[in-house]
């Protein structure tokens, strides 16, 4: 089976990937099952750059399931956590009493203990817990020896996670199955389509938010009539158009799109009682940065979107990424000596002055923490191998 034995421990470890919508995902209309209201679609970030890692161990000889994330133990009895838990070995005994496993095979009696690692700031606005639940499901399910259809089960952890089970371009299906049976995350297109699209996250904060996703989420369903109008008049019809935009590679409908999505669904938070302020002031300063440059080459070149915090996602084709990093640099310019620029490398080039005059704004030293250059991630999960014994 997968996994690696030591005395009577059997371990794996697996990675599984960032996901930043394009269309969002906001609000529930089942908190237990974490079904949607709407649609969703999401872009997949480059493993090399933006990743969770999860080893999960099982033994005889532990007596209570435990978790630790970033190196801190966590309440393993945070009721997504157990869904994941009980869901994953719900279908493990379903292997077992239809008598396809090894008589070797784990017994899902067995408690786990699980270490998480992040290698990007968590609770920030860049969809952690959506890299988390996924890379936790797929690692206990191949450990385990689960099967069935991992990206509902992932689900029920964060509902955002069942779009890291998938590499590319993958819309989440809101579904009408009162079980959720039909609301699981699909791949619109791989990696290999738009090979040139690249990504930029700029870390404005690496600050946990202040209101979560789960609790804003809930206050704006009971409050804001914004939402509701938003997830039955207009979701619908963007994410026809987001797919075709992706399909045909058309830059300037799909920029067009992701921003006025991000405005939207930061408009909802604004139109929740009371109201959650996800973006700050550099947030809108990037906003306005990225217009202003658009109008000043006269095309979408560039296009932000905002999770639930300050970063900004910026996306854009590969020809322009030196240009508008340059434009970050001079705009934001760095005030300590560590690294500005991580990520896939980025050529130097010089700025036109009449483009800093054009976008006409003060210098805000410090403003961005620092940018991680990245593309589309092609492989959603990854295993690797042990990499300790407990």
């Amino acid at each position: 089976m997968p996994g690696d034995s030591g005395h009577d421990i059997t371990m794996v470890t697996c990675t599984a990937p960032v996901n930043i919508a394009v269309i969002k995902y906001w609000g529930k209309r089942d908190e237990d099952l974490i079904l949607p209201i709407n649609s969703s679609l999401s872009v997949t970030l480059h493993q090399d750059q933006l990743k969770s890692t999860t080893t999960v161990a099982c033994s005889p000889r532990f007596k209570e399931d435990r978790i630790w994330l970033n190196g801190k133990e966590e309440n393993i009895n945070q009721p997504r956590l157990q869904s994941c838990l009980r869901e994953i070995r719900r279908l493990v005994r379903k292997r077992h009493i239809d008598g396809n496993v090894s008589s070797s095979a784990l017994s899902s009696h067995h408690k786990v203990h699980i270490c998480s690692v992040n290698n990007f700031p968590t609770a920030a606005g860049l969809a952690s817990s959506a890299a988390g639940y996924a890379c936790l499901v797929y690692a206990l399910a191949r450990l385990l020896g689960a099967e069935g259809e991992l990206s509902e089960v992932a689900r029920q952890g964060s509902g955002s996670a069942c779009r890291s089970m998938y590499g590319g371009f993958v819309q989440w299906r809101m579904g009408t199955q009162p079980d959720g049976t039909d609301s699981v995350a699909q791949q619109v297109e791989p990696e290999s389509h738009w090979p040139e699209l690249r990504v930029l996250i700029l870390v404005v904060s690496a600050e946990r938010k202040p209101v979560g996703s789960t609790a804003g989420m809930e206050t704006s369903v009971g409050t804001s009539s914004l939402l509701k109008h938003r997830a039955e008049s207009v979701v619908p019809q963007r994410m026809e158009e987001m797919v075709r935009a992706i399909q045909q590679k058309d830059f300037a409908a799909f920029g067009e799109l992701t921003m006025k999505d991000s405005n939207q669904f930061h408009a909802t938070c604004l139109d929740t009682y009371p109201p959650i302020f996800y973006l700050n002031d550099v947030s809108r300063r990037i906003i306005s940065m990225v217009h202003r440059y658009n109008q000043h080459c006269g095309e979408t070149r560039v296009a932000y979107t905002f999770d639930a915090g300050p970063n900004a996602v910026i996306y854009t084709l590969q020809q322009h990424v030196p240009e508008f990093v340059e434009l970050l640099k001079y705009f934001f310019p760095t005030e300590t000596n560590g690294e500005f620029l991580k990520g896939l490398p980025v050529s130097s080039v010089t700025l036109p002055e009449d483009l800093t005059k054009a976008i006409g704004m003060e210098p805000l030293p410090g403003g961005i923490g620092y940018i991680i250059s990245t593309k589309v991630g092609n492989t959603a999960l990854r295993v690797l191998n042990p990499v300790c014994v407990l």
